[in-house]
């Protein structure tokens, strides 16, 4: 293309035109900006000598982890634990957000194996994520008709419409749901396509819940009776209900099981209910026993918090937690995991991971000497400015303690299949202080001064705090 320069007469014509074409000039040579000067400053500063120029070459063509991988961290890295909770089978979530489900499922159907002496079981994801998404549906719909009177620029009205649906969650929603709609074998309702890929099913049903939102906002402005919403209301989601019947399958009211013992013997052939079977095979009140424990170094230890309107379903449990120093939470899972108890976890997963080893540490990558600069921000720090928050949830089973009683690391059960350490990840005890956040754990490792907290009136919090965003 030819470069045509114009006279300057049409060039102050222009000006005088369209006066933000001199503002736009003005701004890129103002205060703040970057100068010319700066520019020839910033140029110099980069010495690109042989050091520099084989960097430059071998990151132009390669991953930075592998460039920045610590080769020495995995000699000699012992993969022994000392206390190690029993577990049989991986799962697997695929390229879906359901981390929190299968987490939580995973810590039910060991307790199970090992109480009923089972040679192996897995619970149906897809069962319970049915429920999650009808539940969420009905749980956006009604906030629609709960702030109707508020405009579409309320901070919550936002919120709503920006988040209507989500594969995503976390402890509370998985106790709400299980307690509500009970368990069945994965035999039972099996996983779909769209359960292992859930983003176009979620897109699909999002886009109606929206348009069904405004919906229920113009049937409000034009006075219509709380009688008429509601039942629009359950209209729309028996429309939800049948998209998520398409996608995923029927869930079952009633099923035949054959239980079996651990040598493969039939001990009993009957038909359940999922509540039925829930309660005969677990029974755990997991809405009164179990206790939310976060280290949260940007909020006050010892208190209570709870998140906004943050729950799977409308008459369910609002997220609520007690925030602890980190060392307070590890005092407790290690009371678990010796007494052969799973724990839901949750954490920043991608931080340090070397995925070839499925170890986590933060001597894992040398990004400071590869890049000549200093990453200095503490946990609190990052959380402050989202560089780091909760981003998948798993079970912890093991910790190994040291002759002076101390951990010296920690391991999960994954759910993304086999891989490194038959599917478990291993966290240095370092990494476990920096990127762990939450920790559910049974009252009965719970000291009474904490305890006592569950006593405080909660603290509020907002549903878009960007600190809760869900497991997935």
């Amino acid at each position: 293309m030819k470069n045509h320069k114009l006279p300057v007469s049409l060039l102050l014509l222009g000006l005088v035109a369209f006066p933000s074409l001199h503002l736009f000039a003005a701004s890129t040579t103002g205060k703040g900006g970057i100068s010319a000067e700066m520019m020839s400053r910033l140029k110099s500063s980069y010495s690109n000598d042989a050091t520099a120029k084989a960097l430059r070459n071998a990151l132009g063509n390669s991953d930075i982890d592998k460039i920045a991988l610590n080769a020495e961290a995995g000699n000699a890295f012992d993969t022994n634990f000392s206390h190690r909770v029993k577990s049989k089978g991986i799962t697997d979530q695929k390229s879906s957000g359901r981390c929190w489900l299968f987490t939580g499922l995973n810590v039910l159907r060991s307790q199970m194996m090992a109480k009923h002496d089972l040679p192996k079981l897995e619970l149906s994801q897809n069962y319970n994520f049915f429920f999650d998404q009808l539940e969420k549906a009905n749980l956006f719909l009604q906030g629609m008709i709960d702030y109707a009177d508020r405009p579409m620029d309320d901070k919550m009205v936002d919120w709503l419409f920006a988040h209507p649906l989500s594969d995503g969650g976390q402890y509370t929603g998985l106790s709400d749901n299980i307690m509500k709609y009970g368990v069945v074998p994965a035999e039972v309702m099996r996983e779909s396509f769209s359960s292992n890929n859930t983003s176009k099913m979620s897109r699909l049903i999002s886009l109606k819940l929206r348009e069904d939102g405004l919906e229920l906002r113009k049937m409000y402005a034009d006075k219509a009776k709380p009688g008429a919403l509601e039942a629009r209301k359950e209209q729309m989601l028996g429309e939800i209900y049948r998209m998520l019947a398409l996608t995923l399958g029927t869930p079952p009211a009633e099923f035949t099981w054959t239980r079996k013992d651990s040598k493969g013997n039939v001990v009993s052939t009957r038909k359940y209910t999922p509540l039925e079977f829930y309660k005969e095979f677990a029974g755990n009140d997991l809405k009164n026993d179990y206790v939310m424990l976060m280290n949260d170094p940007t909020r006050e230890y010892y208190k209570l918090y709870e998140i906004d309107y943050d729950r799977h379903s409308y008459d369910g449990e609002n997220w609520t937690y007690v925030n602890l120093p980190v060392e307070d939470i590890k005092k407790m899972a290690i009371e678990s995991i010796k007494d052969s108890a799973m724990m839901y976890f949750s954490c920043d997963v991608g931080k340090f991971f070397d995925r070839e080893r499925g170890v986590l540490d933060p001597s894992n990558f040398d990004y400071e000497s590869l890049m000549g600069v200093n990453f200095g921000m503490n946990k609190a720090d990052r959380i402050r400015t989202h560089a780091s928050a909760s981003s998948h949830a798993m079970t912890l089973v093991a910790v190994d303690i040291d002759a002076e009683g101390k951990p010296t690391k920690w391991m999960v059960e994954n759910s993304w299949g086999s891989g490194p350490n038959e599917g478990h990840l291993i966290l240095t005890d370092k990494w476990f202080d920096e990127y762990m956040f939450r920790l559910v754990v049974n009252k009965k490792y719970i000291p009474a001064n904490v305890l006592a907290i569950l006593k405080q009136k909660p603290t509020l919090l907002p549903a878009w705090d960007p600190m809760f965003l869900p497991d997935e």
